[in-house]
């Protein structure tokens, strides 16, 4: 009835929304004498603010074409290299032509990013797809919004998410580097420590978790103590709605993500209610350069999808109530997950100290739950003064987390095989 609802007010806001963008033209346009007045520009940006709060967020677009390589412009294309119903294996494909003119003929260390699947598009991860293009081949896992998947494609669970990290990984093909962000961390474990056990050749060469949730138990934050609180079948009854028609996945069973939105927004509430009101003061003095990055933030963070029923009561389940991976306890269709079998993948840990949604320690307990990669495999970095959006974006990302990563990557690309056999013995 929740999902239903939502879409009735979307529907009934239509025509003020009409009106307002209708009256935001007026009141932009050139021919009006009283646009430049200070009446004129606060009506356009009550208008303009009204418009963009109550419009729909579609998934969207990477506006990524290009990059820079050695200070040479390289073009950029994107490409699918693997797909189910469920998600998508982006290649962000570099020009060989451009990349020759750069002077790069070497072969780049080859990085698949796997994007959370918490209630945002992976386009979330725009900045950081940037920062590896120059550097890596890279691939990104692109997951479905669950009320555009039809009921005959089934069910998608924590389990399925394993077995797709694990078939993306072969479908990369290599030793590749993978780079978990937030809520993919305790899947992505999982799925390394049955690649490792079983020997495979695709197993990757590294992984790097970011502002994961490997052991929630450490710095418990918001959501930590709502899943702890919370008996698990208060999520199962409050969280879990039906998608209604006309959407492709109607009458599946999901956790929606203006939910999730909701529950994000209003852990900072005063925030979001400042940045919307230098908003609507940057519209009025005429800061088109503030507004625009106002609106590019939002375009984003408002832009969610949903997650099946099985995939968050699970995750709720096996990483915030029962703890089933750090424990030991974890079984993967009936087979015990075994972190002691990692012994040839290199690991990196990154986490920020103002993190309210990944606390520090949840994210370093990997060092601790792998001992058998061998030390001078393992790194571990707490950023100072960021949050969990400033883990993997943003400036600080950029000059100090980034570089750290791929030197991390540069240093375990051609595995030392040397130092496992001694490691061994």
């Amino acid at each position: 009835m929740l999902y239903a609802m939502n879409e009735y007010g979307y529907v009934a806001a239509t025509p003020m929304r009409a009106a307002a963008l209708a009256a935001r033209n007026f009141w932009r346009s050139p021919l009006n004498p009283a646009a430049e007045t200070a009446v004129g520009r606060t009506l356009y940006a009550a208008t303009d603010l009204f418009a963009n709060v109550t419009r729909r967020y579609g998934k969207p677009e990477w506006r990524i074409d290009k990059t820079i390589v050695n200070g040479t412009e390289v073009r950029v294309r994107q490409t699918t290299v693997w797909s189910s119903p469920w998600c998508k294996l982006l290649q962000f494909d570099r020009d060989m032509g451009d990349m020759r003119r750069a002077g790069r003929m070497e072969y780049d260390p080859a990085v698949l990013i796997v994007a959370p699947l918490s209630g945002h598009y992976a386009t979330l991860l725009r900045g950081t797809v940037e920062a590896f293009l120059p550097d890596h081949a890279v691939f990104v896992t692109d997951w479905a919004n669950a009320r555009d998947v039809p009921m005959m494609e089934g069910r998608f669970d924590f389990h399925d998410y394993v077995d797709h990290i694990r078939e993306m990984v072969r479908a990369v093909g290599g030793r590749p580097h993978v780079v978990a962000v937030c809520q993919p961390g305790p899947p992505v474990l999982a799925a390394a420590a049955l690649m490792a056990e079983d020997k495979e050749e695709s197993r990757p060469a590294s992984m790097t978790f970011m502002g994961s949730p490997i052991d929630a138990r450490f710095a418990p934050q918001a959501p930590n103590k709502l899943a702890e609180e919370r008996p698990f079948a208060w999520f199962a009854s409050n969280m879990i709605h039906t998608v209604p028609a006309p959407y492709p996945g109607a009458l599946r069973r999901v956790y929606p993500g203006f939910v999730q939105l909701y529950s994000f927004m209003s852990m900072n509430a005063d925030r979001h209610k400042a940045a919307h009101h230098r908003y609507f003061d940057n519209l009025v003095s005429g800061d088109g350069d503030a507004a625009e990055k106002h609106l590019e933030f939002y375009d984003e963070y408002l832009s969610v999808l949903d997650l099946t029923e099985e995939f968050y009561l699970q995750t709720i389940d096996f990483v915030f109530q029962r703890h089933l991976l750090p424990l030991g306890l974890l079984e993967h269709h009936g087979r015990k997950v075994e972190l002691k079998a990692i012994h040839d993948i290199a690991l990196m840990t990154v986490e920020g100290e103002r993190d309210d949604i990944s606390g520090v320690g949840q994210t370093q307990a990997a060092h601790g739950l792998t001992p058998n990669i061998p030390a001078a495999m393992k790194e571990l970095y707490v950023q100072p003064k960021v949050g969990h959006y400033g883990v993997f974006n943003g400036k600080r990302f950029e000059q100090e987390i980034y570089p750290r990563i791929r030197q991390f990557i540069a240093a375990n690309n051609v595995v030392n095989q040397a130092m496992i056999r001694h490691a061994a013995e």
